[in-house]
């Protein structure tokens, strides 16, 4: 793998994991009930679903997609400034 690869791998899965602090954060403090137990999950998933008219399984969804979203914009933005 070249240096360049290397450099562009990393920072994407630094944006990715980012992205995912992001998510676990929202849902937990995106509910009625905040917090990472049961019912704060479920609350802060149909919160996050609620915003697209969906429920608990449209907040997965969007909460699953973020973190996505995030590595493949720093990777456009890595390859875009840096190139």
């Amino acid at each position: 793998m070249s240096k360049d690869t290397d450099t562009c791998t990393k920072v994407t899965l630094t944006g990715g994991a980012a992205g995912a602090v992001g998510s676990v954060a929202t849902v937990s403090g995106a509910g009625a009930v905040a917090g990472l137990g049961a019912t704060g999950i479920t609350s802060g998933l149909a919160a996050i679903g609620g915003t697209v008219g969906g429920g608990m399984a449209a907040g997965l969804a969007i909460t699953a997609a973020a973190p996505l979203a995030v590595a493949g914009g720093v990777f456009f933005a890595y390859k875009k400034w840096f190139k």
